[in-house]
């Protein structure tokens, strides 16, 4: 547009100076000097007024010349407040954000995700994955079972205990567990029946040695600890069972309501966590999650195929189906980008006036005539026009008055 612009105007002045030649024997031809020499004039004036936006015309140093280059910091001063005023303000954000469903939009997504995304997908997949591989998975990983261990640490675990064995108690869904002991019981009793005789025997005397009572004694003991078991295992009713769940009773509110138990609790939890094997196996749980985000950011198909697809497709139904849960959605995405907004709105502006500060002159003069540009030359050509056009009414006038 440059060179269409330039080449009219030269065309202007081998039209003028053929004109100007022929004025004086064809009389009419004044009305194309007329043209084009007022086009010359309209041309060099707007060729003037554009190079003055970006440089100085012809290298010279004329006042109110380079505009953009001598004040591209207020530039981006008054770009930066523009931005601030008119789009990163709470007020805005949030009238915005009102207009959007994005909860809806969310449901739509997960139940029938539309072909037409499929490379933005596959882009966003990649960047998910160059993301997590190159973050330091030492760090990473710390962080992580940090976070869990403090937010295992802040739970208060006797209550939530008793809570549930009382539950299980009051709708005898503890039973399992407690014949599960008596079975238990029983089997370790059996496989220790030689541990047993061999405590009777070593704390016997030397006459119940000599005559074999100890061997009658540890044979009764045996046999009626089985017995009982048997008993306790074959009948609902039987009394120690009530007092196992006595004790099962006490337990759960002792968990609730006494603080040493619930110190106690605490204490155990600690030294779980603490605990080497434990460590490790947070340690293994980090990177199952880890490999697991790997796959599925690599390969979104294959994620959304099974179980995890699944359950995205009825998170996508709920979204659509579920007006509160839509409203609280909205509501919370709709205070987070407020807050955003109002946290971080001064500092994104800031980005911007400071990114236009550190722009050299020559890179933003580049840049705004790269984008403006062709219709700046467009302004030369029009320019040329419309004064070829105003000095041919000038002439016109002239001639006739």
């Amino acid at each position: 547009m440059r060179m269409v612009a330039t080449g009219l105007l030269v065309l202007m002045a081998v039209v003028y100076a053929i004109a100007r030649t022929f004025s004086q024997v064809y009389p009419a031809v004044g009305f194309v000097r007329a043209f084009a020499e007022a086009a010359m004039v309209g041309g060099l004036a707007d060729w003037f007024a554009v190079t003055a936006l970006f440089r100085h015309p012809l290298g010279l140093p004329i006042p109110h010349t380079a505009i953009i280059p001598r004040n591209k910091d207020r530039i981006g001063d008054t770009l930066a407040l523009f931005l601030r005023d008119n789009f990163l303000t709470p007020a805005v954000v949030g009238r915005r954000m009102r207009k959007l469903d994005l909860a809806s939009a969310a449901g739509r997504f997960l139940t029938s995700p539309p072909d037409s995304t499929g490379r933005m997908r596959d882009g966003a997949s990649r960047l998910v994955a160059h993301m997590i591989g190159s973050l330091d998975q030492e760090r990473l990983g710390g962080m992580v079972k940090g976070a869990i261990s403090a937010r295992i640490r802040s739970l208060d675990l006797a209550p939530l205990l008793g809570q549930a064995l009382s539950a299980a108690i009051a709708e005898h869904r503890h039973m399992p567990l407690l014949d599960g002991l008596i079975r238990w019981a029983g089997k370790t009793l059996l496989h220790n029946d030689a541990l047993i005789r061999d405590m009777v025997h070593k704390r016997a005397g030397s006459i119940m040695r000599w005559t074999g009572l100890d061997e009658t004694l540890s044979s009764a003991i045996v046999t009626g600890l089985q017995k009982m078991l048997d008993d306790m295992a074959n009948d609902p009713e039987h009394p120690l069972r009530a007092k196992a769940e006595e004790g099962l009773q006490k337990l759960a509110a002792d968990l609730q309501f006494d603080e040493r138990m619930r110190e106690r609790v605490a204490g155990f939890r600690d030294e779980i966590l603490e605990n080497p094997a434990m460590l490790r196996w947070l340690d293994g749980l980090w990177e199952q999650a880890r490999a697991a985000m790997l796959r599925a950011a690599k390969n979104p198909d294959a994620a959304l195929a099974g179980k995890f697809g699944e359950m995205l497709k009825q998170l996508g139904t709920t979204l659509q189906e579920d007006a509160r849960l839509r409203s609280t959605i909205n509501r919370f995405a709709r205070r987070t980008a407020i807050g955003v907004t109002a946290s971080y709105g001064d500092q994104i502006v800031r980005l911007v006036s400071d990114t236009v500060r550190g722009w050299d002159a020559d890179t933003i003069t580049g840049r705004l005539e790269n984008a403006v540009g062709r219709d700046l030359q467009y302004i030369r050509v029009n320019g040329t026009v419309v004064g070829g056009l105003v000095g041919v009414a000038i002439h016109a006038v002239d001639v006739w008055f």
